[in-house]
């Protein structure tokens, strides 16, 4: 009853007319990001992230929330209609989406994708108002070396876990951590990785290098690289977006399979919604070989409705980890710690206590956020595929005036605009080299609650690094963290073999 009172309390503040505001932005933006292939919530947020600086914290968080949840709800609309999805968590969605596009059903493809993006959006949002003040009670159990081996297994499972390659994710990971120690040690007041200049003192901004690596570095990307490439042919959706009384009995228990199996994938650092939403699919070809008609293949809506559910589910449960543990389970959650860091709030037990009218309030406005993207997306879906006419050279130069315009403002400093050219440089080369973006902005992000934590729990063990191992709390994290990569192993060597076979 507590609980829900308190969520009350967020609706007021929430169905106020400003922040009710900042929350349409927020949708529309996302969806406008998430539409456009290769673009997506990320980078959205990162955009976002140096203009928003004079916004009330309530409303900034409201309005990176709309773009969190619209980003996945974009995604689809253009993987369904040109078999292109805006992000690697909407891949699984264009196999049958695309199909059922192809078979005259694509309005209906589009109605299937936006109402189990909304069911798992909306499961997922009831789980994280009741599930985040456990998890923060719970969190208030860790002290210094159950905090490290907290950031131990987020740096583990995003560079070694959802990545093809472990080397490249594990010097992604370094990358981030190397440029995380850069300024005046907090400890001993020594200069490290300055060369001496002054502009490197207080370190180099967390805001420039999510801006420079998810957004500049993408622009450079497509300019070098893609700027030959053209996307496939709109398949315009007919009649209306609705589902008869048989497709949406077909479509329900995909929905259902799929949210379940999106939510644990929320709390546990695996890189997103990108391993649910093909473990959903996978879940529903299986499935439909045991019929005696198999339509996987055909333009199955299961196969379309399950992934779709799953993302958006994993995608809300991501937001109760990142408030009540400080865990980014992706690269957007990660970009929203750096956001609550730079106004001075910590997620973790102590936000809960510190600033309960913005966290009830976030929590509110994500049942607002899936109710407007519904009505955005259900019957506007096409209008929202017309982006696509935008020339690529025209929006990409947007982007690239809209980086240098927020650093900027954000700093007043030139030398903010250099580091962002040359880390979005970075961004480029990473890029190129199928390099993992997400570990190196988490170990940014949390390089420095490592690195204190390692500090204090091993001043308050007199220096004996014993300690790191010897609460409950650490080893059983360390002894998941052992499961997951045995798991991960295996996995790939079994997919090994059936690829050699």
């Amino acid at each position: 009853m507590e609980t829900l009172q308190l969520l009350g309390e967020g609706f007021a503040g929430a169905l106020s007319l400003q922040n009710l505001m900042w929350v349409l932005i927020g949708c529309v933006l996302g969806t406008a990001v998430g539409v456009m292939p290769g673009l997506g919530s990320s980078m959205a947020v990162a955009l976002l992230l140096p203009v928003t600086f004079a916004l009330d914290p309530t409303a900034a968080f409201i309005m990176f929330s709309g773009v969190y949840f619209g980003g996945l709800f974009g995604d689809s609309t253009m993987g369904i209609l040109m078999n292109t999805p805006g992000q690697a968590s909407a891949i699984a969605s264009t196999f049958e989406g695309h199909k059922m596009a192809l078979d005259g059903r694509a309005a209906k493809a589009l109605a299937t994708a936006a109402i189990g993006a909304f069911i798992g959006g909306m499961v997922a949002s009831v789980g994280v108002v009741f599930l985040a003040p456990v998890l923060a009670d719970f969190s208030t159990q860790f002290g210094p070396a159950e905090f490290f081996a907290l950031a131990v297994f987020a740096f583990a499972a995003t560079s070694t876990v959802v990545t093809d390659d472990t080397v490249k994710g594990l010097a992604s990971l370094f990358v981030g951590l190397g440029i995380a120690v850069v300024g005046i040690d907090s400890v001993s007041g020594a200069q490290r990785f300055t060369a001496g200049s002054p502009f490197l003192f207080d370190g180099i901004s967390l805001v420039t290098v999510t801006v420079a690596i998810l957004a500049l570095g993408e622009v450079i990307y497509v300019a070098c690289l893609e700027r030959h490439v053209k996307g496939g042919a709109i398949v315009r959706p007919k009649g209306r977006p609705w589902l008869s009384k048989r497709e949406f009995r077909e479509a329900a228990p995909a929905w259902a399979r799929g949210t379940a199996i999106g939510l644990p994938f929320g709390v546990v650092p695996a890189g997103g919604s990108e391993i649910p939403t093909f473990l959903a699919y996978g879940l529903e070809k299986r499935l439909d070989k045991r019929r005696k008609d198999p339509q996987f293949g055909k333009g199955a809506i299961r196969g379309l409705a399950a992934p779709e559910a799953a993302g958006n589910s994993t995608t809300g449960m991501a937001m109760g980890a990142l408030l009540s543990l400080g865990l980014p389970i992706s690269a957007t959650a990660a970009i929203m710690l750096a956001a609550f860091q730079q106004y001075g709030l910590q997620p973790g037990p102590l936000l809960f206590d510190r600033a309960p009218d913005l966290v009830w309030s976030l929590l509110a406005s994500f049942f607002i956020a899936m109710v407007v993207l519904l009505i955005l997306n259900l019957p506007f879906a096409m209008l929202w595929a017309k982006l696509l006419l935008i020339p690529r050279p025209y929006l990409y130069a947007g982007i690239t005036v809209f980086c240098a315009m927020g650093i900027y403002a954000s700093s007043g400093s030139v030398f903010d605009l250099a580091v962002l050219l040359v880390v979005g440089v970075v961004g480029f080369l990473m890029r190129a080299l199928d390099f993992p973006l997400a570990p190196l902005i988490i170990g940014m992000v949390l390089g420095p609650l490592a690195e204190t934590s390692l500090r204090d729990a091993a001043m308050s063990a007199n220096g004996d690094f014993a300690v790191l191992v010897q609460s409950p709390i650490a080893i059983g994290l360390y002894g998941v963290l052992v499961v997951v990569l045995g798991l991960s192993i295996v996995n790939r060597i079994l997919e090994k073999r059936r690829v050699a076979s």
